[in-house]
């Protein structure tokens, strides 16, 4: 969240967003949404308010959460998938998987395959070992992105993944993780 330390009025907006969402009522919930749909508001404005109702369990997060864990700054997604997994929202393990497999946004992918593996859906190990298999075909770009889908698998232990963590295992900045994960995938 960045509010602009000279602008006193964004300053004094942040103070009302914040009180807002420590209040917890359902009449601050409902005034945290009209923020949601509002014309001009700064994204640090929606960034609190979804994150707030997010965690809340308010299903009328959702769409903005997903925006902000597509963001390109990485605090944003990460503040996102915070939200979107106490959210519990049905649809977020697909809008998760659509994001971690679109090939134009692999780079920021991290919080999409992060997000899939804490929500443990039908939808996280046929994503992970698809996004896994494509980077390790071209190899060396997206060598973090490859180890959170190695971890991940690991993590979730389904062993549907142990062909894929075995060809992670060949390449070696992932060795230790791949072979790790295969361990609890009985591999």
């Amino acid at each position: 969240m960045r509010v602009a330390a000279t602008d006193p009025g964004a300053t004094a907006r942040c103070a009302e967003l914040s009180t807002l969402a420590q209040d917890g009522s359902q009449e601050s919930r409902d005034t945290l949404a009209e923020v949601l749909i509002e014309p001009g508001q700064p994204l640090w404005a929606r960034e609190i308010a979804a994150f707030t109702l997010g965690c809340a369990g308010d299903r009328r997060a959702f769409e903005t959460l997903i925006f902000l864990l597509n963001y390109r700054d990485p605090v944003r997604g990460g503040t996102a998938a915070h939200a979107l997994v106490r959210l519990g929202d049905p649809r977020t393990a697909r809008a998760a998987a659509a994001l971690a497999t679109n090939e134009l946004r692999t780079a920021y992918a991290l919080h999409p395959v992060r997000l899939l593996v804490a929500l443990r859906a039908p939808e996280s190990v046929p994503t992970l070992t698809a996004l896994l298999a494509r980077l390790l075909q071209r190899p060396g770009g997206h060598t973090a992105l490859a180890l959170a889908c190695v971890e991940g698998l690991g993590r979730i232990g389904d062993p549907r993944a142990r062909v894929v963590l075995r060809e992670a295992a060949a390449h070696h900045r992932l060795r230790p993780a791949a072979q790790a994960a295969l361990a609890k995938t009985g591999g």
